[in-house]
């Protein structure tokens, strides 16, 4: 079955592509072996860990973890009502489907770094432009997930609800939500866990948290303080994926 002459040519052409991505992105196995001999002045910078600063960045990624919560909230709240108006199946009219699918695409193609480079020259520093940037990004990526579980619920309930005369809020609100509640739940804890992480990045352009103190200990060569911000940092994304898990299992 899988000396199929088709699957032979499949793995020839991705064998040229890695052989010539691996070239174009200069992969080198020699320098993974010569940077052991480096690991050692590594270890020596960066450990032990400056636990002097833990109060501090324990601040700082409480910060981060508000950003990430607040704009991925925010983003669930307004993106629930207009996934309903870029579902085929629940749109009152193809053009304002087109439309809000658009604005869905737009806002999911500009990377949400962008978006927070914009924002901090319009508004300044600080968490605010992230939290929107985050916001803005989630919209989009949001909306297309959950609009395809809408499109994909199943008919039978929202039928039984037109049935009894109810509009089209109602079909929605009783025929389609309980079929995509646990899943756009899954949904909404896995882009907090991305938001977390795209707020150290929009960090390291003033936007506060964790991924500021990051950036800045870095850029001065305080490698002790990197590790100890590091290993909150670690702490957080586990964290918030075992409530994730745990509000997933109760209510899935």
């Amino acid at each position: 079955m899988w000396l199929k002459p088709k699957n032979i040519i499949i793995a020839i052409v991705l064998l040229l592509l890695v052989v010539w991505s691996a070239d174009a992105t200069q992969v080198s196995w020699t320098k993974l072996v010569e940077a052991k001999d480096r690991l050692s002045q590594i270890m020596e910078l960066w450990f032990p860990p400056n636990w002097s600063k833990a109060e501090q960045a324990f601040s700082a990624t409480l910060l981060t973890l508000q950003m990430a919560f607040l704009g991925s909230f925010i983003a669930l709240v307004v993106v629930l009502p207009l996934s309903f108006l870029a579902a085929k199946n629940t749109a009152p009219n193809m053009t304002l489907y087109h439309t809000v699918r658009g604005t869905f695409s737009f806002l999911r193609s500009v990377p949400d770094i962008v978006i927070g480079l914009i924002l901090v020259m319009a508004v300044g520093l600080g968490p605010f432009p992230a939290v929107i940037a985050i916001m803005l990004h989630n919209v989009g990526v949001l909306g297309k997930l959950i609009s395809e579980l809408i499109e994909a619920a199943e008919k039978g309930p929202q039928e039984a609800i037109q049935s009894l005369g109810l509009g089209r809020s109602m079909i929605a609100l009783y025929g389609v939500m309980p079929q995509i509640f646990p899943n756009v739940l899954s949904q909404f804890f896995y882009r907090f866990e991305v938001a977390i992480r795209t707020s150290l990045i929009l960090g390291f352009i003033g936007a506060g948290g964790i991924g500021q103190l990051l950036f800045n200990s870095f850029r001065i060569f305080h490698y002790a303080d990197v590790t100890l911000y590091v290993i909150f940092i670690m702490a957080l994304v586990i964290l918030v994926d075992m409530l994730g898990s745990f509000v997933r299992n109760r209510i899935i």
